[in-house]
């Protein structure tokens, strides 16, 4: 695949759809009335967004969608990752569905968002040995490239701790206008260039993303004229997840998207520890980045920071290969 359309391309076309369809579908979702629900235990400063159109992940996996299908002939590999986006974005499109039009806060139930994400990563992972014929084998980071091979049962468990992990992080990432957009537009931009180094055929599925996600910036940074919802954020997941699996990279998440797993960690710290001590907080207010904005910070300067943060561990990320 020639270098600069395995790049360029597909992000040009996806920013494309991505800056015509923003346009087009925020007033279509401000007419239906699928505003954001604000908690009133967030922040306060937050509660002025109750009512910005969520569920705008919808561009987000238009976007991806229409780019992928023009190189999926050419590069079937991509199907998996597309697979697994797809996936869970519907997953998350369901949960928005069920908390914006027909208004139970909770959208779906546990069981019933879990049960999905099973199912979805089963299939992933049927295909992943059937289909793609992948060895159950990962890269370790700053090792030059050595493989870590496991039993397939192990790797299997392996797979599905990955996956929920990065899908849940990805989630819990998505509390500021711009961060879980910007961050995961950072961390696609690595994989990009580690598809490049490893696999090319990926690269149009990955180039794709990263041109969604600035489409996508231009209407979610602060002050947000629309939030991608669990549409966006569960199918970012699904992405980020799948294709470090494809390229037997998953160990590279903890490096590049750090940022979602201090997401995770903050809220299972707040929520053991509040339990523990009878009602005692370790951080002001939990996921992680709630904590920093009722430490003063401003909206924008902790997204800024997360991002900046997030540009240099994939600086590290690409010294690890």
């Amino acid at each position: 695949m020639n270098f600069n359309l395995s790049i360029l391309m597909p992000v040009v076309i996806s920013f494309g759809i991505s800056v015509i369809l923003c346009p087009i579908i925020i007033p279509f979702l401000r007419k239906l009335k699928f505003g954001q629900y604000v908690r009133d235990d967030g922040p306060e400063s937050h509660l002025k967004k109750a009512g910005t159109p969520t569920m705008g992940g919808l561009v987000i996996l238009v976007s991806i969608l229409l780019t992928s299908l023009i190189y999926i002939r050419r590069y079937p590999d991509i199907i998996p990752v597309l697979f697994m986006t797809l996936g869970f974005g519907i997953i998350g499109f369901l949960d928005d569905y069920i908390k914006v039009v027909m208004k139970r806060s909770l959208g779906l139930k546990p069981l019933q968002k879990m049960f999905g994400q099973f199912i979805v990563t089963a299939i992933f992972v049927y295909y992943y040995f059937n289909v793609a014929k992948i060895e159950a084998s990962i890269v370790i980071p700053f090792t030059g490239g050595m493989v870590f091979n496991m039993p397939d049962w192990l790797f299997i468990i392996f797979v599905f701790i990955v996956v929920l992990g990065t899908v849940n992080g990805v989630n819990f990432t998505d509390g500021l206008d711009g961060l879980a957009s910007g961050v995961t537009a950072i961390v696609a931009t690595f994989f990009t260039v580690a598809a490049l180094a490893v696999n090319a055929a990926m690269a149009p599925i990955t180039g794709a993303v990263v041109g969604s996600l600035l489409g996508f910036l231009l209407f979610n940074t602060y002050p947000a004229r629309v939030f991608m919802g669990d549409t966006g954020s569960l199918a970012l997941g699904g992405f980020v997840a799948s294709i470090a699996l494809m390229l037997r990279m998953p160990l590279f998440i903890v490096i590049v998207g750090l940022i979602y797993l201090l997401e995770v960690i903050s809220v299972i710290l707040q929520v053991g520890y509040f339990k523990l001590t009878h009602g005692k907080r370790i951080f002001k207010m939990a996921p992680i980045h709630h904590h920093f904005e009722l430490s003063g910070f401003s909206e924008t300067q902790v997204v800024a920071a997360f991002s900046i943060v997030t540009a240099i561990l994939c600086l590290l990320g690409l010294m690890a290969m």
